[in-house]
């Protein structure tokens, strides 16, 4: 299912709360990026307890439950953890990767709030989520009468509400800066391939792998990590912040000419992660238009120009790095006429390479 409008983190809380509590809702969204914890966070927001169903692994008699003989009378029994007295959240975890038949268990559950001769609580909540399609994730055709029972709501990552929360949960300094020095790089969508992808998750993950090495991971050990729980080049681009240890403010260093760039050939992999971090911090600070520009900007201008030109003798290819195109992402275009007018060089070798 394609996302048409999605909403970040908090925005998805809020929706919930008005929302869910009057319909059903169903987030649709990548995996890793959090959407079982919003829901579980969402429960306890309202007071409720949260039960999880996994919609791969259930079979339709786990909702029905088994028959049996009361009064003479066959009677479905639904499990426990279901069939409450006091009213629940229900979460359907991965609703989209059940059976044909399991879905159809749900039509029910989901749009009377009833399991056989069993109702829910009044109160109760009734949530599902799942992976779509593009996302390499198993996940089936969910029917037309399912999803007309439900409210759709798309999840995207929000870096700067995941660096909020991350500062209040123990993440990893060298995670929360290597995030907040690429924000970009929090969350990239699942490969057509078998290899590890970053998500929100997986930084979760890393970082927990690197608290339990201790105060100063080995360096071969944060490559191993890295590798282990990120998309390829995200980790090779972590492994390099991680020799950054000693200086982990380089690049503000730069921008203030106190330092320079890296220019060792061991050093090779240090300069193209901050050649990238560069390119990232220009594409946050500087605004499409230039007009009405400040002192600020011209300033910033100024010295990016001259941190390009650097970089440039340098490497070439590192300073093309920066100004390329990169994901659909390319530098304002007035910032690119002034590289094009001062830095002729850099543009002419672009020229060539496309």
């Amino acid at each position: 299912m394609q996302a048409v409008h999605s909403l970040s983190p908090s925005q998805l809380s809020e929706f919930l709360l008005n929302v869910a509590t009057a319909r059903p809702v169903f987030i649709w969204g990548p995996p890793g990026i959090g959407k079982s914890a919003l829901v579980e966070a969402f429960a306890r927001s309202v007071g409720l307890p949260c039960v999880s169903l996994l919609g791969s692994q259930l079979a339709p008699e786990d909702l029905m439950g088994v028959p049996q003989i009361v009064d003479g009378v066959s009677r479905f029994c639904p499990p426990a953890m279901i069939a409450r007295r006091e009213p629940y959240c229900l979460f359907l975890d991965e609703l989209n990767a059940c059976s044909q038949d399991v879905q159809k268990a749900f039509y029910s559950l989901i749009h009377d709030r009833r399991v056989g001769e069993y109702l829910l609580p009044e109160g109760s909540i009734v949530v599902g989520a799942g992976n779509r399609a593009q996302d390499s994730a198993i996940v089936k055709p969910m029917s037309s009468a399912l999803m007309n029972r439900m409210v759709h709501v798309h999840l995207k990552v929000s870096a700067s509400e995941w660096m909020v929360w991350a500062a209040s949960h123990g993440i990893h300094p060298m995670v929360l800066e290597y995030v907040q020095q690429r924000p970009d790089h929090l969350w990239s969508a699942p490969p057509k391939h078998e290899e590890p992808f970053s998500t929100p998750r997986a930084w979760h993950m890393l970082s927990d792998a690197l608290h339990a090495f201790g105060a100063e991971p080995p360096a071969a050990m944060v490559e191993a990590l890295a590798h282990g729980c990120l998309t390829p080049q995200h980790a090779a681009q972590f492994k390099a912040f991680g020799k950054l240890a000693a200086d982990r403010h380089r690049l503000e260093a730069i921008f203030k000419g106190d330092a320079r760039w890296p220019h060792a050939p061991e050093d090779r992999d240090v300069l193209y992660f901050l050649a990238q971090a560069f390119r990232a911090r220009l594409l946050k600070m500087l605004p499409a238009d230039k007009s009405g520009s400040s002192g600020d900007l011209q300033a910033l201008v100024h010295r990016s120009k001259g941190m390009l030109k650097d970089l440039a003798q340098i490497s070439l290819e590192m300073a093309q790095v920066v100004v390329a195109e990169d994901g659909g992402q390319t530098l304002p275009a007035w910032y690119m006429i002034e590289v094009v007018r001062d830095l002729p060089r850099l543009v002419e070798r672009q020229a060539k390479a496309d």
